[in-house]
């Protein structure tokens, strides 16, 4: 089983061209960046996890952005959007900027995608929540012909443009692996439709990783697992994964300054050294 890092790149911490390097030295094998335009200032959408939203929500840079950074200071670190909020998102920017990353890293990306949870941010990117899983089916199929096809046209309810040339194509054939996130019913049948990967949190009670993974294998035949967020200190859960064949598993990095991130990781790092 691989690691990774997912957290939240903001300007007052540890920027990611450094984050980067520190990674790969110590043996992790990705780094996801989450996404989130803005936080509206009035929300009534319940944080998914309980309590106050963290304030990191409302730093967050470009994940894009970030990903490049870490990419020019590095070899192999595999460079994911964790999660990419793609309906909030125009998708033929978006299959520039995913294209881009790709060639500029030399095929390193993996596409985390999501519909998301915060839906007064949606519907100020013009998305209705409604019908956030829609345009994200058709998102996902537009992205794919704009990679792989010379003049791409699509025609769709939500997505809906002629031909086009559009380019790079992503070094990565026939695209960038997409790694669909949640665990609704709606997300693990996209995953089976759209995806090549499946990107749920993680789960604190190992005797939940079986049924965890059977609920994906009763919408996906084939589909790799990320999973996000397993706790460093919960054993049990890693070593579950571990044997459940589980591809990757990813820490969650608290964004801090550079002295407290590599003194977190120097402790993730053993961890990840009993696995190899």
């Amino acid at each position: 089983m691989k690691f990774g890092a997912t957290t939240f790149v903001t300007a007052d911490g540890i920027r990611p061209d450094r984050l980067g390097p520190a990674l790969e030295e110590r043996g992790f094998d990705s780094l996801f960046v989450a996404e989130h335009s803005h936080i509206p200032a009035s929300r009534e959408s319940p944080y998914p996890m309980g309590g106050e939203l963290p304030g990191v929500y409302y730093r967050s840079l470009d994940p894009f952005v970030a990903l490049t950074a870490a990419a020019v200071t590095t070899t192999h670190l595999r460079l994911g959007t964790g999660i990419a909020l793609l309906i909030q998102r125009d998708t033929i920017q978006t299959a520039k900027e995913v294209a881009s990353l790709d060639t500029l890293s030399g095929g390193r990306v993996i596409f985390g995608v999501g519909v998301g949870w915060n839906r007064e941010e949606m519907r100020n990117h013009g998305t209705d929540p409604r019908t956030r899983g829609a345009l994200m089916n058709e998102q996902l199929e537009a992205l794919k012909v704009i990679w792989t096809e010379e003049q791409a046209e699509y025609h769709g309810r939500y997505v809906d443009f002629d031909p086009i040339f559009a380019w790079p194509k992503p070094v990565q054939q026939p695209h960038p692996p997409i790694y669909v996130g949640g665990n609704s019913p709606a997300s693990l049948a996209r995953v089976a439709t759209h995806g090549d990967g499946w990107f749920p949190f993680a789960v604190s009670d190992p005797a939940e990783i079986r049924p965890q993974l059977d609920l994906l294998a009763e919408h996906a035949e084939k589909a790799a697992v990320t999973v996000s967020g397993v706790d460093s200190n919960n054993r049990a859960v890693l070593d579950g994964y571990a044997e459940a064949g589980v591809e990757r598993a990813t820490f969650v990095l608290r964004p801090q300054g550079e002295s407290e991130v590599l003194r977190e990781l120097d402790g993730l790092a053993e961890v990840v050294a009993a696995y190899r």
